[in-house]
Formats: C-alpha cells, sequence, structure tokens
C-alpha cells in the first residue's frame, strides 16, 4: 500500500467534518418536505424534534466520523427497527437517494466526482438496508454493528 492511500482523509473528513454533514441533513430534510412522495413520512407529528441532528451524526458516523450517533441514541438495529414493518417502501428509497444527492450540492459539499460516487453509492446502499424489513413483524437481528463506508465502499470489521 502506497503512503497516500494511507493518509486518504475518511469521506467525513473530505465533506468536511460534522459541520458539513449538519448542512447535508438539513439541506436533505427540505428536499424530502418538497417532495410529494416523501412529504408524509418527514412530517408527522411523531418524529423527533432533534431528528435532522441525529440524521447528520448518523451519517457522519458511518462515513467515518465520530461514533457520536452511537454513543447517544443507540445501534444499527435500534434505527432499523424503527424504519421496519412500513411496508415495500422501495420508491421512497429511491426518492430518498435522489434528495441525497442533490443535498449534496445545496450542502456545499465538494464536488470530487469520486466523493460524489462514493456518497451516492453509500446511499443506494442505505436506502435498500434501511427498506429491507417492510412487514409488519419483520424481525431485525439485534446487535447490528454501525456500518462503515469508504471511498470504496462497505468496510468490513
Amino acid at each position: 500500500m502506497c503512503d497516500a492511500e494511507l493518509m486518504r482523509p475518511t469521506l467525513h473528513e473530505y465533506a468536511g467534518g460534522d459541520a458539513a454533514f449538519l448542512r447535508l441533513a438539513q439541506a436533505h430534510h427540505a428536499r424530502c418536505l418538497a417532495d410529494p412522495e416523501l412529504n408524509h413520512p418527514f412530517s408527522h407529528p411523531g418524529q423527533h424534534p432533534q431528528h435532522v441532528g441525529r440524521l447528520a451524526a448518523y451519517w457522519a458516523e458511518v462515513l467515518g466520523g465520530p461514533p457520536s450517533y452511537s454513543r447517544s441514541c443507540g445501534d444499527q438495529s435500534t434505527l432499523l427497527g424503527m424504519h421496519a414493518g412500513n411496508g415495500d417502501m422501495s420508491d421512497l428509497g429511491r426518492r430518498f437517494a435522489e434528495c441525497f444527492a442533490a443535498a449534496a450540492d445545496d450542502a456545499g459539499l465538494p464536488a470530487d466526482p469520486e466523493f460524489r460516487a462514493a456518497l451516492r453509492a453509500y446511499m443506494e446502499w442505505a436506502a435498500g438496508h434501511f427498506t429491507g424489513y417492510p412487514d409488519r413483524d419483520a424481525a431485525v437481528p439485534s446487535g447490528l454493528p454501525m456500518p462503515r463506508w469508504g471511498w470504496d465502499g462497505l468496510e468490513l470489521g
């Protein structure tokens, strides 16, 4: 492995750190509210008042940042459980990923094609992952580790 690869920043660092992910989550949330299909899940009264901040912390952690989300909000199983049992939402997952890609522009994230490709690949994977428990009685396995996504995709332990 060459020295350049050893020193390559995480996607979190390359994006600009936690502040960049907060801007991304804010821009993404605004786009989802403006989308006629995504509006409902993002505007219902039961949504946590710090949803956007939690979303930013989750994305930051998964994309190479500190474990802020998992330390304060739970593990991957908890999060998947919150999204389980909602029926087939594959179209919403696709729309969610499209809003994410556009929100990266809105948030002023680096336009580098390799970086944007890594973000898009992550969100396409995540959309499938989070819509992967559609049945009302879906059983999400407990103790799932937080995923880590890097420049080349899902990083395993």
